[in-house]
């Protein structure tokens, strides 16, 4: 085995060589922390340091810093010096698969944000190593890998938690007691704008060499593998259907949030998607403009329900474009809920829940705060739960495990194309009336990077 590289040797030599260790197990039984752990510091590895990632290599200093991967140099070092006068010397890896194997009896907690695809790969081998664990959204590349992840969670008992900001703040706690309070009666449908347009057309494209100081193989971890080309990394690989997850995977798991949660759409065994609008992708990329209608079945004494979404503001209904004038404001994101009684909006990450127009808001008594409040955003939530035996508030088993399924079987409708009504069955996790459909609720794995 090599030695492990401190960030002086990753500076010298610009390459990780380090090996796994042989003959290591996965925990099958409930997580244990870390010596450290119990004096209050917990033992933080980091998955994806720049993008979303860029503030988890300081999270982690602030507690006790074991190692982080990343796939590209440029970010490690960016990283590495922003830390280095906590951590001077950090561990650093290309291939977390390594970092987790090596490391696995110093940490407590992984920190995973990296592109969509690497989700689901990087979390099972920490939750099967009983570490646990906090995974950007949307918290898997498809429907298998949230099943996969959530039952994986319950079984080693570890503490989990995805970063749909939204869902720690009061926002969406308020809306909630509103609306079970009454505020607008039963909400008949809703109406969630994205502000956003990833997916295109075509195919490959012409390969280039592979930028100094990025991992190519890494990066692309459990894909087929394909050469470098344009339009990947850093950023756009949200276009790519290998890679991402498209508008519905990049922005649903906060904007509808609000409406899973108060319209307890978890209780629905049935439901159905529909492709009412979009411009059609292709095999490689993800369709563009898609305007998706969910109709959910009665849920206890909440009656059915109609949810429509929007990838951006360019394909607001007629009703959006009444209530902008009748409030003499825009609403470019967010959800609208149409009610019985009235109409409420919330923000993208449930900020600005409002009883539309003001004044009705102003006139309805407020609700008192029933609901448990996080404590902090999503990874001091975690941190605080595992801390004192705490229930994360989107931990994978009890909501962002089947929340993040609905929100991707919404993929279902938009490959299904338009004019064709996907019949889906939640406990069965499969659509029942057009088979074909089926082939996209999973992805083939390359060896080696197998959920």
């Amino acid at each position: 085995m090599m030695k492990k590289l401190t960030r002086r040797d990753f500076v010298k030599t610009a390459a990780v060589t380090a090996g796994a260790v042989a003959g290591t197990r996965l925990l099958n039984g409930p997580f244990i922390l870390a010596a450290d752990a119990l004096k209050g510091k917990l033992g933080v590895a980091v998955i994806g340091c720049g993008g979303m990632g860029g503030g988890n290599p300081g999270v982690a200093a602030n507690e006790r810093f074991v190692a982080m991967s990343d796939v590209d140099e440029k970010f490690i070092t960016k990283a590495s010096d922003a830390i280095k006068a906590k951590v001077p010397d950090p561990k650093v890896y290309f291939d977390y698969r390594k970092m987790l194997e090596e490391c696995q009896k110093d940490i407590d907690v992984v920190l995973i944000a990296t592109p969509d695809h690497h989700h689901a790969p990087a979390a099972i081998r920490a939750i099967q190593m009983g570490k646990n664990v906090f995974v950007q959204k949307p918290l898997a590349h498809n429907i298998y890998e949230c099943r996969t992840l959530a039952e994986a969670a319950k079984k080693n008992k570890v503490y989990t938690q995805m970063g749909n900001q939204g869902h720690c703040g009061e926002g969406y706690r308020r809306l909630v007691e509103y609306i079970q309070g009454g505020a607008i009666g039963n909400i008949l449908e809703t109406h969630s704008i994205f502000s956003r347009n990833f997916g295109g057309k075509g195919g490959i494209r012409p390969a280039k060499p592979v930028p100094a100081g990025l991992h190519w193989d890494e990066w692309l971890g459990p894909a087929p593998h394909r050469d470098y080309h344009d339009g990947l990394h850093p950023f756009s690989w949200r276009d790519w259907r290998e890679f991402g997850t498209g508008t519905l995977g990049d922005m649903a798991c906060h904007v509808m949030d609000g409406l899973f949660w108060a319209l307890k759409l978890k209780d629905a065994k049935t439901y159905s998607i529909e492709c009412m609008s979009q411009t059609p992708g292709s095999d490689q990329m993800f369709p563009q403009s898609n305007v998706l209608k969910f109709e959910f079945p009665a849920r206890g004494e909440m009656p059915p329900v109609k949810v429509f979404t929007y990838d951006n503001e360019g394909q607001k209904p007629q009703l959006i474009k009444d209530l902008e004038k009748e409030n003499n404001r825009k609403f470019n994101d967010g959800t609208i809920y149409v009610g019985e009684k009235g109409v409420m909006y919330t923000g993208t990450y449930g900020d600005g829940v409002r009883i539309l127009p003001e004044e009705k808001h102003q006139a309805f008594p407020a609700p008192a705060k029933s609901l448990p409040r996080a404590h902090g955003g999503p990874i001091d939530d975690l941190f605080w739960a595992i801390k004192n035996a705490g229930t994360p508030c989107s931990n994978f088993v009890d909501y962002s495990g089947p929340f993040t399924e609905m929100v991707l079987s919404g993929q279902l409708g938009m490959f299904a194309g338009m004019g064709k009504k996907v019949e889906w069955d939640v406990e069965k996790m499969q659509c029942t009336n057009l088979p074909e459909i089926n082939r996209y609720i999973r992805r083939t794995y390359r060896k080696g990077w197998e959920v």
